[in-house]
């Protein structure tokens, strides 16, 4: 496997999924704008996978899984916050949960503010050797 171009394609495709996040979010496209931010943080967590293990990362979804598969240390707040934003995952491909149906573009903002804090750690920790 060329681990660095597994990195590089994870990379791109969390770039493309966070800006397009951003944008649904500014149109108000809560549901959606929310399951691209999860589908983002999932793809800089398998960048990860693949520097820790040199492997595919496994086809999964779950962002805390993913976090304990690449051995990340992340601190209790951002686990939380990852095990949260699970639901988005669902919720973008099964609306009507109630849990999640109602949330407000003000939440939604908070979530991508506390979100870019934990990316933004993540991409400087691959741009380290």
């Amino acid at each position: 496997m060329d681990t660095e171009g597994q990195i590089t394609y994870w990379c791109t495709g969390s770039d493309e999924d966070w800006d397009v996040a951003v944008e649904l979010l500014k149109a108000e496209k809560i549901r959606h704008a929310l399951f691209f931010l999860h589908l983002a943080m999932e793809k800089m967590l398998k960048a990860h996978v693949c520097r820790a293990t040199g492997e595919q990362p496994p086809r999964i979804h779950d962002l805390v899984r993913l976090a304990n598969r690449a051995g990340l240390d992340l601190p209790e707040a951002w686990l939380l916050l990852l095990g949260r934003m699970n639901a988005f995952c669902l919720m973008g491909r099964y609306p009507g949960n109630p849990t999640t149906q109602n949330i407000s573009t003000d939440i939604a903002h908070r979530y991508l503010r506390e979100a870019q804090e934990v990316r933004t750690w993540l991409q400087q920790k691959l741009s380290t050797p």
